[in-house]
């Protein structure tokens, strides 16, 4: 990368898979050493932007940069003027304020364009087509777990979203495997070139058949049936009724668990009598809630990297 180029984390595609793999390192350097890293940034501040509602991704990056002695704003799109103006220009003069922006958007076409107009590190905190944030924290969960990820095998059941396509090229770049059980795969949610960069690769495959599926997995990955923001709206009750109808027969619970072995992850909101029921959540084989505190540690190693802390 030229010296003075701006680097963002908006998809995994855009980084080598060398980069990706010394993130990930980074993370467990980061969460084994929080003390060391408590002053690096501090005199910066990050623009941290909401068009789409948070748990996970708010505190953990809000919680992340005052730890490592930084200052984090909390920006809603609505009561902003990314509302009223043109993105880019919004974008450029928050960037003259700030050290860094982490945007959680709804159209990953927006996405593109405030990183357009920025002239500091873009951080994709969530958008309709990738999640890279969420998969960095899954795939640092599955190393401290494992202490290894070649040769990995993880099975993600449930429908093709922006956390797959994350999952597709963080897995990829480290020789995971990734098996996808997805009923529901509508073109407009698959990006291509991410599938195909995996397909060269050949750490993708796909399978019909759950229990054949997850039968030598070492890892069994759910997600929401539903988008969260969609999942109590009344214009979309008949559509949500057809899909739970649909995707029940691919819940995550205990009679499943009878054929493998696998540790059970979520990335969490977690609709529990969906795609997983509680008492899978709760059982000894489920990692989620260990893979949801290293949300943590993963926007910290973001932050750091793309900040240029050595």
């Amino acid at each position: 990368m030229p010296m003075n180029e701006v680097r963002h984390l908006i998809t995994w595609n855009d980084w080598k898979p060398e980069e990706i793999r010394e993130l990930i390192d980074f993370a467990i350097f980061v969460k084994n050493n929080r003390v060391f890293f408590s002053g690096h940034m501090q005199g910066r501040t990050m623009a941290m932007l909401f068009q789409k509602t948070s748990t996970r991704t708010r505190v953990s990056f809000e919680a992340g940069m005052t730890e490592i002695g930084g200052h984090a704003i909390y920006l809603d799109w609505i009561s902003s003027n990314f509302m009223l103006s043109d993105i880019d220009f919004e974008a450029e003069y928050l960037s003259r304020n700030v050290s860094v922006i982490m945007a959680r958007m709804k159209k990953h076409e927006d996405l593109l364009i405030l990183k357009s107009g920025s002239k500091v590190p873009v951080i994709n905190g969530c958008c309709n087509l990738f999640h890279p944030c969420q998969a960095l924290a899954d795939i640092l969960t599955i190393k401290l777990d494992r202490n290894k990820l070649e040769g990995t095998h993880l099975c993600y059941v449930g429908v093709h979203n922006n956390v797959v396509n994350s999952l597709i090229g963080i897995t990829s770049a480290c020789g995971m495997h990734l098996t996808l059980v997805t009923p529901i795969a509508n073109k407009e949610s698959i990006v291509d070139s991410v599938v195909e960069k995996a397909k060269e690769r050949g750490t993708i495959s796909w399978e019909t058949d759950i229990r054949k599926a997850i039968k030598d997995c070492d890892y069994l990955y759910t997600d929401t049936w539903v988008d969260m923001e969609f999942f109590y709206d009344p214009a979309f009750a008949a559509a949500k009724k057809e899909r739970i109808e649909m995707m029940m027969p691919y819940q995550i619970n205990s009679e499943l668990l009878k054929y493998t072995k696998a540790k059970i992850m979520h990335d969490m909101p977690i609709h529990a009598g969906f795609e997983i029921t509680r008492e899978v959540v709760q059982s000894d084989r489920s990692i989620i809630f260990q893979q949801a505190e290293n949300r943590l540690d993963a926007q910290k190693a973001i932050i750091l990297k793309l900040l240029g802390t050595k």
